[in-house]
């Protein structure tokens, strides 16, 4: 039993993938506003750190926003030092933003296991990655803006899990669309499509009546600053079913 990122990482997919990245709609949301070149944390920390502010700044109250990274730091007997830092959490400034690059730590406790947790003292964000954390955030905002209303955000699977696949949870739901954030800085890989495909079908299994009116799987890039659409309809009956029985396990 693993993650749905896990499962994706183990399956080997026809070539090009079972959703070509080549099928996606790009939409480019272009600003005029540049990130700097470099950043001094973990890449997987910079994205939680934008999930986390773009929800937050958003109006989703703290306790939920930080649920895993307070869950996190109990495992790793932090929780007193977990709540000071999410204290010091009130905006975008360089201490809010600091702040929760360190709890971003926590999170990954509970994703990785104990085994995989270093002092959180060690993250350190320079005022280049601090900058880009917040342009990143803004951008996102924006987008919702545009995009919203959101209907569900950290969302689960309750239902949809299978003995193959018995956690993951998804980024943000709208009304008609599965949503996925990423921060990398080149396009979405097939890898990228599958887990949204893993999402939707998930979604359709689980409780939440919410995914049976979904038309479309979209993955919003605030680095890139870019926006990448597919209509469910787009995608064959026999990737679908493929991908249920075979990668699912339904």
């Amino acid at each position: 039993m693993v993650s749905v990122t896990n499962r994706v990482k183990q399956v080997k997919q026809p070539r090009g993938g079972y959703i070509s990245p080549k099928e996606l709609i790009v939409v480019d949301r272009e600003d005029g506003k540049e990130l700097y070149g470099s950043e001094n944390i973990h890449s997987i920390l910079v994205g939680l750190a934008v999930d986390y502010l773009t929800r937050f700044s958003m109006g989703t109250p703290k306790e939920i926003v930080f649920k895993i990274a307070i869950f996190g730091s109990k495992l790793v007997n932090k929780y007193d030092h977990a709540m000071e830092l999410l204290e010091g959490v009130t905006g975008l400034d360089s201490k809010s933003i600091n702040n929760v690059c360190k709890l971003a730590g926590f999170d990954s406790v509970f994703r990785a296991g104990v085994r995989a947790y270093k002092p959180v003292q060690s993250i350190n964000a320079d005022n280049d990655t601090i900058s880009n954390i917040k342009t990143m955030v803004d951008r996102s905002v924006l987008f919702w803006d545009d995009n919203g209303p959101i209907i569900k955000d950290g969302f689960t699977f309750e239902g949809g899990y299978t003995e193959t696949v018995s956690t993951g949870d998804g980024d943000f739901l709208t009304e008609s669309t599965v949503w996925d954030f990423k921060v990398s800085k080149n396009d979405p890989t097939n890898k990228h499509t599958l887990q949204l495909l893993m999402y939707y079908l998930m979604g359709k299994h689980s409780v939440h009546d919410e995914f049976q009116h979904i038309k479309q799987l979209g993955i919003f890039n605030p680095r890139l600053n870019k926006v990448y659409l597919l209509k469910v309809n787009n995608i064959s009956e026999e990737v679908i079913s493929e991908v249920s029985t075979e990668v699912i396990g339904y």
